[in-house]
């Protein structure tokens, strides 16, 4: 079924949170989530916001001692590097690490090269992914920093880094879990997503929260945030917000499917066609509410450069495109070269203007071409006449997947389980990158802040944040967070944004730590348990 890109979003009172408190925490048995050793010592306390919604706070190796810190070291390119004029790396070649640690044990610093090993996932073989410098074992972060300093005048770059990040099984934590659990069966309230007053603007979780009168939230999907990679806020992959296809997803990645305002709950794999027809013919659509040119996360037509695949935090380029502006976009649609048609609320073509760029009619649309595209426009885009522009999802088949209202979509990846089954996909989902074994190795590899989301065998919705960076919540390796989900009885689930991006909101609070410096992180959407009405 083809969908319209019609209607403006929908205005939510504001509501008062009730739930009972919070009890006791009680030590939990062994195993405990699957982290660190097996016996450590585990805490969970439980609180129901409203009926059929419970917030499950887990803290796991509470009582660890610190682990050390070290400064983790800049590998320049040298004797087995591809290229000579490579950015320096904190992984390379073993000649390189070996040459590197040579150099600052003669300029007087313990230096040692380290292998990086890592396992394997359902479609990626792990093994070794390179190897490290580093310098040092210190007790405090300022010992590590003095050590960097001491580096950095010596003429070396390194970073001060807590071991504990590394993603180590031994490690004996502590990890700070919450877990928010929808049972739709008792729960008569609405789990949507939300992107705030329009689809460009980022805003916090906690913002849309409080403006919505949520009784919980999380962030939800990837989005963009330098403005050199599009617009910031643009989700980066799918975005339908109450049955609208606001962006268009990055192909075949995986994404939270919510139905009924969380009646149902999938996690799948999306694609899509978008076309703009008028009654001379039609035009393939690039996107939805991006920037033309710019697409984040890849993963869209075959003359994208440098590929059409998926590949994370990358932003490929494609100087010709159709892209598709809807009311919910801005103010204002991006400026710079080209076409545009503009449209008024019954879709006919009252302008057409180039430049591209500039406000839109009242409930009205747009459609931008660059590069070729641009006279291809031009003889669709006759003024006066009607263009009806089309969206359609499909499925991993090829299904239509119908955005009826009460649908939300988020975007996510990579895949942490199926069918009950641990499944981490980075491969398909563009965190194996060639030539760029460091994207692995920090943002697969290592520990973060994480948000995941998932279904369970009852048909409930679960909603999990880990925090990260800091010495007293570790954080979890891609690996780590769906043995988390699987251990939490996800039958399927999907890793949404994480690091700085992570964030859970009770009762217009935020109840976890952010790990950026500036506190909790605009986002391009998030996931809102709306209450019940009396």
């Amino acid at each position: 079924m083809k969908h319209r890109f019609l209607g403006t979003g929908v205005a939510l009172g504001l509501l008062v949170l009730t739930g009972a408190s919070v009890p006791a925490a009680q030590a939990q048995p062994a195993p405990g989530l699957p982290l660190g050793p097996a016996g450590l010592s585990e805490t969970r306390a439980t609180t129901t916001l409203e009926p059929g919604v419970t917030l499950t706070r887990i803290v796991r190796g509470a009582e660890a001692a610190p682990l050390p810190w070290t400064v983790e070291m800049v590998v320049p390119g040298g004797a087995g590097s591809p290229d000579p004029d490579a950015p320096a790396t904190a992984l390379r070649d073993r000649a390189s690490a070996e040459q590197l640690a040579a150099a600052l044990d003669a300029d007087g610093f313990g230096a040692r090269a380290e292998e990086v090993t890592t396992p394997a996932t359902a479609d990626f073989a792990g093994g070794s992914l390179g190897w490290r410098v580093r310098v040092g074992s210190f007790g405090s972060n300022a010992d590590a920093t003095a050590e960097r300093t001491r580096l950095r005048n010596a003429g070396y770059t390194g970073t001060a880094w807590y071991t504990g990040w590394d993603g180590e099984s031994a490690d004996p934590g502590p990890w700070r879990v919450d877990v928010l659990t929808i049972d739709p069966s008792r729960f008569h309230g609405r789990l949507t997503g939300s992107y705030g007053p329009d689809i460009e603007a980022r805003e916090t979780t906690t913002a849309l929260s409080r403006a919505a009168g949520a009784l919980a939230a999380v962030n939800a999907g990837f989005f963009v945030l330098d403005p050199k990679a599009g617009a910031p806020g643009d989700p980066a992959g799918v975005g339908v917000y109450d049955g609208r296809l606001l962006s268009e997803p990055v192909s075949g990645r995986p994404a939270l499917v919510v139905q009924e305002g969380g009646r149902r709950a999938s996690v799948t794999r999306l694609d899509w066609d978008g076309k703009v027809t008028g009654p001379h013919g039609s035009l393939a659509l690039d996107g939805i509410n991006r920037v033309p040119n710019l697409i984040r996360n890849c993963g869209g037509t075959a003359d994208d450069l440098p590929t059409a695949h998926p590949m994370h935090d990358l932003t490929c380029t494609d100087t010709d495109e159709l892209i598709a502006f809807t009311p919910e976009y801005a103010g204002s649609t991006p400026q710079g070269e080209g076409v545009e048609a503009v449209l008024d609320r019954r879709g006919e073509v009252v302008q057409l203007r180039s430049p591209r760029g500039g406000g839109l009619p009242a409930g009205g649309s747009s459609v931008q071409a660059t590069g070729t595209s641009a006279a291809a426009l031009t003889d669709l885009a006759r003024p006066g006449e009607r263009l009806r522009v089309t969206g359609t999802l499909l499925d991993g088949r090829g299904a239509h997947v119908d955005p009826s209202p009460g649908t939300s979509i988020v975007n996510g990846g990579p895949e942490l389980v199926r069918d009950g089954r641990l499944h981490v996909t980075p491969a398909a989902d563009g965190m194996v990158q060639p030539g760029n074994v460091n994207f692995y190795y920090g943002w697969m590899h290592k520990r973060n802040p994480r948000t995941i989301a998932g279904t369970d065998a009852q048909g409930r919705i679960v909603l999990v944040t880990a925090d990260g960076r800091a010495t007293d919540s570790l954080g979890l390796s891609i690996p780590e967070a769906a043995a988390v989900a699987k251990s939490l009885g996800l039958r399927d689930a999907v890793n949404l944004d994480g690091g700085g991006s992570t964030t859970m909101v009770v009762g217009q609070e935020m109840i976890n730590h952010p790990s950026d410096a500036t506190g909790e992180r605009p986002v391009g959407d998030a996931l809102l348990i709306l209450p019940g009405r009396d």
